[in-house]
This record gives C-alpha cells, structure tokens and sequence, in this order.
C-alpha cells in the first residue's frame, strides 16, 4: 500500500507515522514544499513548542475552537491532549504543564519535538522529500490518486492533505469539487497608536477584559503592550473569535480594555472612593493601585486629567469618574493588525460539511484524508491548534493503515 502526505508539518509527520504503527508494511512518502521539514514546531512557543493544552475534559477543551468545536468533539475522545502526553512519553518525550496549561517539553526546545517525529519516521523507512511542489492532485482509477510535482508523477492507494494555509493547495482541491472556505487571519495582534500607551512597550498585566462592544465579543486573560499595539492571550483569543468580523472591518474597530479584569464599574467607583479617604494625604499619580505598573497606572491617571502632584483628597468627582472609565472602560481606536508570521493562523479552508471526521476522509473522494489547518479548523493560542493538528493526523493516519474506526 502506497501512502503520499502531501505537507511536512505536524500533522503531516503525525499521520505518517500512525499509518505506518497501523500497518507495517505501507510505503508512506511525505513531499514538502519547502526546504525543511516542521518549520512550525520549530518556531511554536517561543522556540519551545507549545505541544498541546492540559485541558482534559473534551467540552472544555472545544470551548477553545472558534470553528471546528463542535466536529473535533468525537476525534478529541479518541486521540486528546491525554493521549498526545503518553505518545510522546513513550517515546522518551516528557511535557511539563505551565500555570497558564500550557504543555511543553521539558527540555523547553521545540528540537526535543522534532528529533522525536524525525527518528519515528526513519524508524518506519518513511520517505522524506523536501522542495517538492506538488501542481496537481488527481483521482484515477480504483480510487486510487495522482499527485503531479515540478519534477515527477507519483501514484497512490491514499493521500493525506496537510498543507496549512496554502491557497495553492485550496484551489487545486476547489477544482476537484471541495467547497473552501475563504481564509482570513485568525490569530493577530491590534495596532493602534493610543497616546496613552506611547513608551509603554513591554508593560503586562494578568488578567486584563478586552472587549469589542461592536460585536459582543469579549475575552479575559494576561495582555500585553507592544511597540505597535496590544497583544497578548487576551487579545489573541479575541481575535480568534472575531477573526472574520473584524476582515470584515479592515481591522479599524472598537476595543475596550477593563485593566482590572471582570470588576463593575460601579464596584471600581466604590473602591476608588475608598482608596481617596485611605491615602488623601498620598499623591495619586506616585502611588498605583490594583497591582498595575506604575508607567500604566502614570498614563492612565494623565489621560484621566490628574496632574502629576495631586493628592487623593483634592481630585473631585469628575477626575474620580474619569479614572474609573480610564481603568475599567478603556477605549482605543483599532487601525490594523500584525501577524505571527511562522505561526500565521487562519480561519478558513475546507468545508467540515464535507469531510467525515471518524476517520477524516473527504465524503466526495475515497481515500482522500485531510488533518490540520488545511480544514476550516482554528483555536485560540495555548497549544490547541497543535493539539487538533496530532488528533486528526493520528486518526487519518490511523484510518488509512486500516486502524478500524470507532
């Protein structure tokens, strides 16, 4: 049996490898596009592969996918982060969880992850071949498959479509007939330049709420000041959320910030009111509160009007109101985005209408497989997308070396 996994990423190398566990006698070839092989895994994480999330309980952990919650719910059963932790144990991987559940290898190298796929696939005599574009993707008799590249024609029983985001790869499949869902970025950071937050780059606090109240969108988590914006988990998640709503606006929208986290506004004013009676004789600005940086805390006293020596005692009432608004309703004015660009992430890609995800194959080709973000399958960051990434490669894989599907 001849197996082509048209993609060397995760998924890619994770399907290889269970078609070869499940049958032992396969001839698996992976063609890569480019020059080297899971170039993602190498760059995930900071350099340290954010291999998958310690979230264990299969509704929580879909709560997580913008699109694809509700397919990956059966796959997850089957092949979850439990199940990536153990795989990559047995071979002599160990993860480590972070307080935030984010799992990597204790090495903290993103290279631990990939010698392990790279010696699974010489363990199985996988055929590796890198600056391999493939042109065309074709059915032939017996449900068999073609796969035409720049330099040679190859045939196969089964083909497993890992590709990413890779248009060229969409319209070869939207030419066979599979419906694509137009990509769009998923996961990006918002540009703005907020005098408010000039000088600030490098400032984070825990557990910020941004909120875009043009859609109803809202997310919590740690956030960070950038040179050209605001970035970190919280805004990630909600840009995973909202990813077409804001294509959709060009990237020019609302955002506001509760520096605070989910506190009212009116339990905000009522604790502001005390903290004027406990340090009225305590200038303002030279004292910040809630845990916040003191140059956050600076800036959003200026932009609230108090000035630099002001004392508790002498701010009045709408001084007092505009800090509550600067610290619990922050608005910004949102002009663009910023990419990871090793590790873009899009919404988008093939209808999940169309694919069968007991075992991931196309419901209008036999023995066409699909795994990762080549399908409309997206999360928010912390190790997820990797997680659905290892799930549909090992079930596809599975599948195509005869693993009997569940």
């Amino acid at each position: 049996m001849q197996t082509i996994i048209i993609g060397g990423g995760a998924a890619g190398f994770f399907g290889a490898i269970a078609v070869a566990e499940a049958n032992p006698n396969a001839r698996i070839t992976i063609l890569e596009r480019g020059n080297s092989f899971l170039q993602k895994v190498k760059v995930s994480g900071g350099g340290r592969c954010n291999v998958t999330h310690a979230c264990f309980d299969v509704r929580e952990l879909t709560r997580n996918y913008p699109r694809g919650s509700k397919e990956l719910a059966g796959p997850f059963t089957r092949f979850g982060p439990t199940e990536t932790i153990m795989w990559f144990e047995q071979r002599g991987v160990k993860l480590k969880t972070e307080s935030d559940g984010r799992m990597f290898p204790e090495t903290d190298e993103s290279q631990t992850i990939i010698d392990c796929l790279w010696q699974a696939t010489k363990k199985h005599h996988i055929d590796l071949k890198t600056s391999c574009r493939v042109d065309q993707i074709s059915p032939i008799q017996g449900n068999r498959w073609r796969v035409t590249t720049a330099n040679e024609v190859l045939e196969a029983d089964a083909v497993l479509v890992t590709t990413g985001s890779s248009e060229a790869i969409w319209t070869m499949l939207s030419k066979l007939g599979h419906r694509i869902v137009s990509p769009v970025p998923s996961l990006f950071t918002f540009n703005t330049k907020d005098q408010r937050l000039q000088n600030l780059a490098g400032i984070a606090v825990p557990n910020a709420q941004v909120t875009l109240p043009d859609f109803k969108q809202q997310s919590n988590g740690p956030l960070l000041v950038t040179h050209w914006g605001l970035s970190g988990p919280a805004i990630l998640k909600l840009s995973a959320w909202a990813a077409r709503e804001l294509h959709a606006m060009n990237y020019h929208f609302k955002l506001t910030i509760n520096w605070l986290g989910d506190i009212t506004q009116h339990a905000l004013n009522a604790q502001l009111i005390d903290i004027k009676s406990e340090l009225s004789k305590k200038q303002v600005i030279a004292n910040a509160q809630f845990g916040l940086p003191a140059r956050l805390w600076q800036s959003l006293c200026a932009a609230a009007g108090i000035a630099d020596l002001l004392r508790w005692a002498d701010m009045n009432k709408k001084q007092l109101n505009a800090l509550c608004q600067e610290l619990g309703a922050c608005a910004f004015d949102i002009k663009g985005k910023s990419t990871f660009k090793e590790e873009f992430v899009t919404a988008g890609g093939i209808d999940l209408k169309e694919i069968n995800f007991k075992n991931f194959e196309s419901k209008l080709f036999p023995n066409l497989y699909f795994a990762g973000e080549v399908l409309n399958i997206d999360a928010v960051t912390g190790g997820f997308n990797f997680q659905a990434a290892w799930t549909g490669g090992w079930i596809a894989g599975g599948s195509i070396g005869g693993r009997p599907a569940i």
